[in-house]
């Protein structure tokens, strides 16, 4: 999988999906079609919603549109007779009685997300969502929250999944539930944190507050409750469904049991005029730079159930050469050596650039490994991962966090920004700059 720039991608600021729309309004009516030029999910090429298994974040083809009923009388012409108002004319899920404000285009309806409109080709601003504005601020959630907040709606909530959330929980790594002794369960509440910043320069890619999810402590250096290095929750739980698997860059070795797993499982209803999503992340580990290519290998694992079309096991997050989000990963970039740089830094047989330098390791617990002088413990940076879906559907993602192995060396993941798009894409994970 070819690592990519991220410079093409269409962002939206909170939740709403991009869809070009162009025509105009009349009286109380909404009459507007749908062109599919809206914005990209990614950066290759793709024309389809279905994915293969660890492609490249893609661009995908028409994000849905209005194709006028062939009923006679007004219809074939290119206008819209909405018809009984009792009755959904397009197919969207909604009558005019239930509130859609514009009967004759599916991407219009009460279950939609707000589409806003820029650029000089983009056309007339719509009111998708049926809520009488158009281009309405999108929608935030994410102030407020406590650091410590045991309530996995503000997990989805800090991600900036603000609407569209059927139901939230807490999970271990394959989703089973948490601990139910009570220092067990203060340990993997710990391990859950809401952040508004991480360390020096890892700040929230939209909103004010970001999730952090940790085999470890999700706090940041000097908070009272931050354990450097190792903390050992005493619990253990199954794989996910298809792990553990060895990491193409260390064939025939494969990882223990997961120790310490903390997760979130959510359960989110797909806007109607959304055929793809994303969200951003970033790994940390204290396993780099000792225990590559070895069975201590922690991961980040994103699943999805029902799992995407040609995929095989639901995780959605690999680096640029197929493997897992995991310490034997190639997006391991932002780290440190003597001698780097310019020299690399080799790690169980593997050579590290360290690309990303230092930046994102600054004022964090990772930033200086104290056993190892000179030396960084790592991070990619932050990533982006896509994951296609189908307008109005119902899936569900699990996040988690985990240990393999033991319950040393722990690792923490930053979650944020999640976004609908009205354009298809494939399942990856692209690397992308920096707010």
């Amino acid at each position: 999988m070819k690592r990519l720039s991220s410079s093409t991608w269409v962002l939206l600021v909170g939740l709403s999906a991009i869809v070009a729309a162009t025509g105009g309004a009349c009286a109380a009516k909404q009459q507007s079609t749908f062109d599919g030029s809206g914005g990209k999910a990614g950066s290759t090429n793709s024309s389809s919603s279905s994915s293969g298994t660890n492609g490249t974040g893609g661009d995908g083809g028409d994000g849905g549109g209005w194709i006028p009923p062939t009923d006679g009388g007004d219809n074939d012409s290119g206008t819209c007779n909405e018809g009984p108002p009792d009755k959904d004319n397009d197919g969207d899920g909604y009558t005019e009685n239930e509130g859609d404000c514009y009967d004759c285009d599916k991407n219009i309806n009460p279950g939609a997300v707000e589409v806003i409109v820029d650029g000089e080709d983009a056309g007339a601003p719509v009111d998708e969502n049926c809520n009488k504005e158009t281009d309405e601020p999108p929608p935030t959630c994410d102030s407020g929250l406590a650091l410590n907040s045991e309530d996995p709606m503000d997990a989805a909530k800090a991600i900036g999944l603000c609407n569209f959330v059927k139901s939230a929980k807490w999970v271990l790594a394959d989703g089973s539930p948490i601990p139910v002794d009570a220092t067990k369960l203060a340990n993997f509440h710990l391990g859950h944190g809401i952040l508004p910043k991480f360390g020096t320069n890892n700040t929230p890619q939209e909103g004010v507050n970001m999730l952090m999810l940790s085999s470890g402590t999700a706090r940041n250096k000097g908070d009272g409750e931050s354990v450097y290095r190792t903390f050992d929750k005493n619990y253990t739980s199954n794989a996910p469904f298809g792990f553990p698997k060895a990491s193409p860059a260390c064939p025939g070795v494969t990882t223990g049991l997961p120790h310490d797993a903390t997760g979130v499982q959510i359960e989110v209803n797909v806007p109607t005029n959304a055929l793809s999503a994303t969200f951003d992340f970033q790994f940390f580990t204290y396993e780099w730079h000792d225990f590559i290519c070895e069975q201590f290998n922690d991961f980040f694992v994103a699943h999805v159930e029902p799992f995407p079309m040609g995929q095989t096991d639901g995780n959605i997050a690999f680096d640029k050469t197929g493997n897992p989000i995991s310490v034997n990963n190639a997006f391991i970039d932002a780290c440190g050596c003597p001698g780097n740089p310019p020299d690399a830094c080799a790690a169980g047989g593997i050579s590290f650039t360290c690309a990303l330098g230092k930046t994102f390791l600054a004022g964090t617990p990772f930033e200086s490994d104290l056993a190892n002088p000179g030396w960084t413990h790592g991070s990619t940076g932050w990533l982006r991962t896509t994951l296609p879906v189908k307008p109005g559907d119902t899936f569900r993602i699990r996040l988690v966090t985990y240990d393999s192995s033991d319950g040393n060396l722990d690792s923490s993941t930053l979650i944020d920004n999640w976004q609908w798009y009205g354009k298809a894409g494939e399942i990856g994970t692209i690397d992308i700059p920096p707010n």
